[in-house]
């Protein structure tokens, strides 16, 4: 990713409330490894503001006056697809988790998340990693173990070098990492991650992590680590 190439990150906010970005910037204006470029209280001012700062990061919340965060996800994604989108929000709600990383979000947090957290899950995004903040992930695995067994069939369509490397990529690794851990090229990684989203009918890593989330551990056996190709 290109914030990787950069000495800072350039970030952008997006909440409807002032006082909350009021907040943000006094968490994150000091960090050195960020570079806080604009802001914005709606959808129309956030797509306007990401289209002409071209942020590398936009944290950004689901409720906003003139829509939601995730028509303002999709329009960012459209005009910048290296952008990277983290959702900050104070609702706890699988099927709000599942619309974000169907909009292509790269993370889901909730607003209860200390400094240190909210920095280092910009950081991690930036580099190319997914997250799930842990209490969503819980109320996830909860759905799943309440009668939801179309993910863990899904899954049983992947051959066993398409699960290790979707095993990594779950725990936020990055191509080049994938490849180091199982002796494979980056370029094989890749090519392997896209016939997992081809078999999933998904578009991008994070909804495939989530996928292999709820199955790995909404199963009551733990999920067998990678085996040694």
């Amino acid at each position: 990713m290109s914030a990787l190439n950069k000495t800072r990150i350039r970030l952008v906010l997006v909440d409807d409330s002032e006082v909350v970005r009021t907040g943000l910037r006094t968490l994150l204006g000091s960090e050195n490894s960020l570079e806080l470029v604009g802001e914005a209280g709606s959808v129309a001012a956030a797509v306007t503001a990401c289209a002409r700062l071209k942020p590398d990061v936009v944290v950004l919340d689901i409720r906003l006056p003139d829509g939601t965060g995730f028509e303002a996800c999709r329009q960012i994604l459209r005009l910048l697809p290296d952008t990277r989108v983290l959702v900050l929000t104070s609702v706890v709600d699988e099927t709000l988790v599942d619309e974000a990383i169907r909009a292509g979000a790269h993370g889901y947090l909730l607003k209860e998340i200390d400094r240190r957290g909210l920095l280092q899950a910009i950081l991690d995004v930036a580099a190319g990693k997914s997250i799930l903040d842990p209490a969503v992930t819980s109320r996830v695995i909860q759905l799943v173990r309440d009668g939801s067994g179309a993910t863990r069939s899904a899954l049983a369509i992947l051959s066993a070098q398409e699960r290790k490397v979707l095993a990594l990529i779950s725990e936020g690794r990055t191509n080049k990492e994938v490849g180091v851990a199982l002796g494979l090229a980056e370029k094989t990684v890749k090519n392997y991650l896209s016939n997992v989203f081809e078999k999933l009918h998904v578009s991008r890593r994070s909804q495939a992590a989530v996928m292999f989330a709820r199955e790995s551990r909404g199963s009551s056996q733990p999920p067998r680590p990678p085996e040694t190709p």
